[in-house]
């Protein structure tokens, strides 16, 4: 079987995060409003780039893509920003929600989307979902607070220069999970 052709590193996060960023430079410059529509473009173009690349969209962007576009279009037709800062809340929940059944059904998830990167014991597959379905929800409940107590120039900058480095920090901090449960790959 052929392996399954993967996003370069940096292309991935560029097209990951670049929206992101395009959210916080138009919010600076032109307001939420403006903001939410070039995110939603911005997303649409990353999807399909990744498909360009690869000839395939992964399950998590084109969620996160849906998402963007239902609550970034009920912030512009009804013109109130807080269906757009809803949409972290959401997508948190259902990743982490997502995770948590998978666990419950005895599958943890992750396994299924990184087995190509690591390759770790069910033990560890399973710590590494539970910290992760506790680090989204740790971020729905963080996206929560800043939106209703904080500006909303200071929850968009939360967003970019908070959640993407504290992400980062957090999966680097799995490394030694990862090392301690990692097994060899039979061919």
């Amino acid at each position: 079987m052929a392996a399954k052709k993967q996003l370069n590193p940096m292309l991935k996060l560029v097209l990951d995060i670049g929206p992101l960023v395009l959210f916080f430079a138009a919010n600076a410059k032109l307001g939420i409003f403006a903001a939410t529509g070039a995110f939603m473009v911005a997303v649409l173009i990353a999807l399909a780039v990744a498909y360009a690349m690869i000839g395939c969209i992964e399950v998590m962007p084109l969620v996160t893509a849906v998402i963007v576009l239902v609550f970034g279009s009920l912030t512009l037709v009804l013109h109130d920003e807080l269906f757009i800062k809803l949409k972290p809340t959401i997508i948190y929940l259902l990743f982490g929600g997502t995770l948590l059944g998978g666990l419950a059904l005895g599958k943890p998830l992750l396994g299924v989307l990184f087995d190509p990167m690591f390759h770790l014991s069910e033990e560890g597959w399973r710590k590494l979902t539970w910290r992760w379905v506790l680090f989204f929800f740790a971020l729905a409940i963080a996206n929560e607070v800043i939106w209703r107590t904080q500006t909303t120039d200071f929850w968009v900058s939360f967003k970019l220069f908070g959640v993407v480095p504290l992400t980062f920090l957090f999966g680097a901090l799995q490394m030694p999970l990862i090392n301690k449960y990692s097994i060899e790959r039979k061919e």
